[in-house]
This record gives C-alpha cells, structure tokens and sequence, in this order.
C-alpha cells in the first residue's frame, strides 16, 4: 500500500521555499496530497490569487521539477474559521491519507489531535523565502523573480499577477473618494 502524504498552503505565491519542502515531502511518501488554504479568498494583499491560478502555478512548478503529476493530487480548501473541527473538515475533503507535513504549530497538533503522525518539515531559508516577502517586494518594485520557480514566474506575469498586487496595495478607495469629491472653486 502506498503511503500518502498531506501538504497544505496557501501558496501565494508558490515560491522555491514551497518546492524545497515539497521535495523533502516526496522523499517520504509515494503520494502527496496538496491543500491549497483559503481556497475562496483572492484579489485581496495577503491572498491576491485565485485558488485555480495557485493549482496551475503548483502544477507548472511541480512539472518544472519533474513530479510526475499522478504522484500528487491538489485539493481547494476553503476556510472554516473554526480551528477545533478544521482537522476532521479537511479528512471530509481531501482523499485518504498516512501522514501530515507542516511547519505549523497549529495544523500540528489538530492532527496529533486527530490521531495522525505529524512530521514538521525543515523550513528553507523563510527569511526571504515566504510569500509575504515576495508580495512585498513586488509592491516595492525589487527583485522577486529568484525566488519563485520560472515557470511560476512565467505564468505571474502571464496573468499581470504583479499589477494586481500593486493596484490591491494601493489605497484606490480613498483614491475613488478623492476624484468624486465636488470640485471647490476658490471664491475671489
């Protein structure tokens, strides 16, 4: 029987810190199943894409590598804002699995909970490999590129991934209000 694995992010974006503990992952376990987290945000700073544009950006990354895609399942996971029964939630979504990866206090022990062996994954270099500093640097106009997969960065700038971020950094409601505001003629 194959042991099965499950991986849950929010990849956004999926960066070379995600691949690595993928890698690592894939080691253990002949399958893997990936938990894309907060499936139903998008277009928002910290969530800015769409759970189908980070399956593709996994898929792409993932064939970058040379997984071959029947070793992996992704799987949307929509929030539930209710930590105690978020465990048995995602075992009602996902297919069967063996065993948790995770670099998460939380996601560790509602599974240690639930009685599954856990394995907290070594981190990789998460002083610049997360997605709040990729995003960051996106805004601010510095190199991100490095750090994510090229077939990632590809497909971000396919879907002007960064100018979504820009605009959604920008305060465009206060913007908005600024250009309805009436137009004052000084008096003479």
């Amino acid at each position: 029987m194959k042991m099965r694995g499950l991986f849950v992010g929010r990849f956004q974006p999926v960066h070379n810190g995600h691949l690595k503990a993928l890698e690592y992952v894939f080691g253990q376990v002949e399958e893997v199943i990936i938990g894309i987290g907060s499936a139903q945000v998008s277009h928002t700073l910290k969530n800015p894409f769409t759970a189908s544009e980070r399956m593709e950006m996994l898929i792409r990354a993932l064939d970058e590598k040379n997984i071959p895609r029947g070793k992996y399942f992704l799987v949307a996971l929509p929030d539930i804002n209710f930590n105690s029964i978020w465990a048995p939630y995602v075992e009602a979504m996902v297919p069967k699995f063996d065993v948790v990866f995770t670099g998460n206090s939380l996601v560790a022990q509602l599974f240690r909970e639930r009685g599954y062996k856990v394995v907290v994954q070594p981190i990789f270099r998460k002083d610049i490999l997360s997605a709040t500093e990729i995003r960051r640097r996106m805004i601010e106009g510095e190199p991100w590129e490095e750090l994510v997969p090229k077939s990632v960065v590809k497909y971000i700038k396919e879907i002007k991934g960064v100018e979504r971020i820009r605009m959604l950094a920008t305060d465009l409601e206060k913007n908005e209000k600024e250009l309805q505001a009436p137009i004052r003629i000084p008096e003479f």
